[in-house]
């Protein structure tokens, strides 16, 4: 990764050590059709929301480098602004957009566009972070378009997600919601990690 992109890397290390310590959720129940039901029910509910916002700590690493930031998510229908902060040297970006469009600012002194998040971070920053797909998957749906496996946990709570090429695991949920929401994201696609820990949700 580049040197004025790394977001505390030296950080890491010991995030990541809370990670593997952090349990993990009981993988007890396959798809079936209660579940799939019980999981159509929690998708329309939380679908229904459009507006919402999330605040907390993401780590992203690609097998050789990484890094860590404080993270707030704010969703608007179909338009994302997601701003990631250094804890360490304060360096902020700001990336937002819709699913057609994104714009990253603070990595060089003019803002930088794309046509696609996920590819405008990886082509600056090294980073895979699919963004389109994880404004679901955060929330603990499936992405629309891609073919996707569940695993779900004794309460019928996503616990794993197998979908275009990642796994997502659920490691704790917020049990003040309804419908649950996240608590612990963890998803892996080959060297690729991005995790995710969430202090607070806020819906409308």
């Amino acid at each position: 990764m580049r040197p004025h992109l790394r977001f505390a890397a030296a950080r890491l290390l010991p995030l990541l050590g809370l990670f593997l310590l952090a349990a993990c959720a009981p993988l007890r129940l396959r798809e079936d059709n209660a579940t799939l039901a019980a999981q159509r029910e929690r998708e329309a509910a939380v679908l229904a929301r459009t507006q919402w916002q999330f605040s907390g700590r993401i780590a992203v690493s690609n097998g050789e480098d990484g890094g860590n930031a404080d993270v707030e998510w704010r969703q608007d229908g179909a338009d994302y602004d997601l701003r990631l902060r250094a804890p360490v040297t304060g360096k902020n970006w700001r990336l937002h957009g819709d699913a057609r469009s994104a714009v990253l600012e603070g990595v060089r002194e003019q803002p930088l566009r794309g046509a696609n998040a996920a590819e405008l971070l990886a082509r600056e920053a090294n980073w895979q972070l699919p963004v389109n797909e994880l404004e679901y998957w955060v929330r603990g749906l499936r992405a629309p378009g891609a073919r996707a496996e569940l695993t779900f946990d004794e309460a019928q709570r996503p616990a794993k997600l197998l979908q275009a090429g990642w796994t997502i695991e659920y490691r704790d949920y917020f049990s003040d919601a309804e419908p649950a929401l996240p608590r612990k994201v963890f998803a892996t696609k080959g060297k690729h990690r991005v995790r995710l820990f969430i202090e607070s949700w806020q819906r409308e």
